[in-house]
């Protein structure tokens, strides 16, 4: 069970978050384990405070956020369905910069 999770944000992606890169966050008890589809719909609701679209695009993170899990590219890790453990740490770096 899921109770404690850091979240970094990098890459310009702090700035939908009131440009705070560093979250430690507890998340709800479920009776399911946390999955990233499950994290993403928290964090839309609970952490991001401006234009989400920036950020999420559907169920899942928009295309040039780069998502890590404990170092990891999320995609090696199963992305969407990957089941969090307790004291993860997921980053999410955006690599979209403008011009």
């Amino acid at each position: 069970m899921v109770s404690l999770l850091s979240l970094y944000l990098g890459g310009g992606a702090e700035l939908l978050f009131g440009s705070v890169k560093e979250h430690h966050v507890t998340l709800p008890n479920q009776s399911e384990p946390w999955d990233m589809k499950q994290l993403l719909v928290w964090i839309r609701g609970n952490m991001l405070k401006e234009r989400p679209e920036l950020f999420v695009q559907g169920d899942t993170v928009r295309p040039g956020i780069l998502v890590l899990i404990n170092d990891a590219d999320w995609e090696l890790m199963g992305e969407l369905e990957y089941e969090l453990q307790d004291k993860d740490n997921v980053v999410f770096i955006s690599t979209l910069h403008g011009g």
